[in-house]
């Protein structure tokens, strides 16, 4: 599947999964349907931006409030966006149960968007037109699992509905597989209502099979309704999200309406926590709810309570900086890395050291965590700010560190010279930042071309700057291959090829086998 906003995003075999930001949604925010009924679209336009930022690859946006004039509402939001480079680079699900917001907001956005939602509760004939709009435009379609007889709650009704419409939609509409979005419905577990026990589990197996046989279809789903029993004690609900995406990814899920901030790490969680929730989650015993609901309220005041939440601070002072990392805190950063310099300090060591040592074994656990699937997207952004922090607060010393070694006449002279970019269509660059003041430390001299390089400039620059080494960096999926474009350019370039140039990448989706 290909979507885009003015940047390309990838989904497919080997991706990772699709964080859509949910926030920027009147039926699912009253602090965002506030700003809309107020007036207030730049307002608005800020929890658009911060939803980026925050990692999420797609944004949802809904316009579905009594008191609105939903199409003009949606028009004037996506007209904003529009001119808004930093939030128009993502993609945009159009979310609406009324199918004229839906077409609107269809004439306005850029790219390649996803229309939430289709299905065939007004039966087959209504289900193909509206189907047919859609290819006309171009866009992919989530499509509920609804047909005339209601919304599917069991496993069965799941994949009879999805492979009905599957087939109308392939055969019939000639619509792109890969462009055919699921949603199975995800319902409230834990609700007391010995039904809705295995409300998860049908979601979960039902991904399983569509995955298996409905070729190129994906699956999403709104995340949030599946603790909604718990609505108001936040350490459970976000306990549940987790530990349900863990399970839900892992047979397949693409995609998810998700607020970011209400999902945890899965093997940070609370062992007792994670036991019940995984208990009520897959369904394991009768009595998983009760025994759920009997740890509920201490989950709760656990949150809350000062000791407990600051126990991790009684730790080595290198297990608290990888414990910041992982839970993205950055409260006592800076004083924890004045810590660990100074302890580095007191046995000979460089403040570049703390860099090398205890920050990067922290941002090891990140890594191991985001490739097991226990973290996502935005957890990492946070991270990755947690370490920006650290890095800042070490920066003067590696400086005076320099001006030391000048003044005792030490060699200083450089080992080479370096170009780094993150590459076109990605923004990331606080990874690339911190490994440019590592070779600058190493006595490296480095280029820093900074975001959204095109490949043209990166081998322009490399060629004036006489560079010895060409570095690429990328956060997100397509990343990988405009680096791969990157390195076919340096192979055709007589210049790169005779003096035998190396390429260097880095970046959250990178690994050994893509340098292969």
């Amino acid at each position: 599947m290909l979507l885009s906003g003015l940047e390309p995003v990838r989904i497919g075999e080997g991706s990772l999964f699709v964080n859509i930001g949910e926030r920027t949604n009147v039926t699912g925010s009253k602090a965002f349907a506030r700003m809309i009924l107020n007036g207030q679209f730049e307002e608005a336009l800020a929890v658009a931006r911060q939803q980026v930022e925050n990692g999420a690859q797609v944004i949802d946006i809904n316009m579905d409030e009594a008191m609105l004039d939903s199409q003009a509402a949606m028009v004037r939001f996506l007209n904003l966006i529009a001119s808004e480079p930093d939030i128009a680079r993502v993609p945009i699900m159009i979310d609406s149960s009324k199918w004229s917001v839906i077409e609107a907001g269809l004439r306005c956005i850029q790219g390649k968007g996803i229309v939430n939602s289709i299905s065939m509760k007004e039966g087959e004939a209504a289900f193909i037109q509206q189907a047919k709009l859609l290819r006309r435009y171009g866009a992919a379609a989530v499509v509920m699992a609804f047909d005339e007889k209601g919304q599917a709650d069991t496993y069965e009704r799941k994949i009879e509905i999805c492979e009905r419409a599957y087939r109308l939609l392939v055969d019939q509409v000639d619509f792109p597989a890969e462009d055919i979005i699921f949603d199975p419905n995800i319902f409230a577990i834990a609700t007391g209502i010995e039904e809705h026990n295995n409300y998860a589990v049908d979601f979960i197996e039902a991904t399983r099979w569509i995955k298996q046989n409905l070729p190129g279809a994906k699956v999403s789903g709104g995340v949030s309704n599946v603790s909604f029993s718990f609505r108001g004690n936040d350490p459970v609900r976000e306990a549940i999200h987790t530990v349900f995406l863990y399970h839900a990814i892992q047979a397949g899920m693409d995609m998810g309406i998700v607020n970011a901030g209400m999902v945890g790490v899965y093997d940070q969680l609370e062992p007792v926590l994670r036991e019940r929730v995984e208990d009520v989650v897959l369904n394991r015993r009768p009595d998983a709810g009760e025994r759920l609901v009997e740890i509920a309220e201490t989950a709760k005041g656990a949150a809350k309570d000062d000791s407990k939440k600051y126990e991790w601070r009684a730790g080595t002072v290198e297990q608290r900086l990888s414990h910041a990392l992982v839970h993205g805190i950055t409260e006592f950063i800076t004083e924890d890395t004045e810590e660990a310099y100074r302890a580095i300090l007191a046995k000979g060591g460089r403040p570049l050291h703390v860099i090398e040592g205890p920050l990067m074994d922290g941002m090891n656990v990140v890594g191991d965590l985001f490739g097991q699937g226990k973290m996502f997207l935005p957890q990492v952004v946070k991270s990755a700010r947690v370490m920006k922090s650290a890095v800042a607060h070490l920066i003067p010393y590696i400086e005076e560190e320099k001006r030391q070694d000048e003044a005792a006449g030490r060699d200083v002279r450089s080992k080479g010279k370096i170009i780094i970019a993150t590459v076109k269509g990605d923004v990331h660059d606080i990874g690339k930042n911190i490994v440019t003041v590592v070779l600058q430390c190493n006595n490296f001299e480095v280029v820093n071309m900074g975001v959204m390089v095109p490949c043209h400039e990166i081998l322009a620059r490399a060629k004036v700057e006489g560079a010895d080494i060409v570095g690429l960096s990328g956060l997100i999926t397509p990343s990988l291959e405009e680096m791969q474009y990157v390195a076919a350019e340096m192979q055709k370039d007589e210049h790169f090829r005779i003096k035998k140039i190396p390429l260097l990448i880095g970046g959250a989706t990178t690994s050994r086998v893509h340098t292969a």
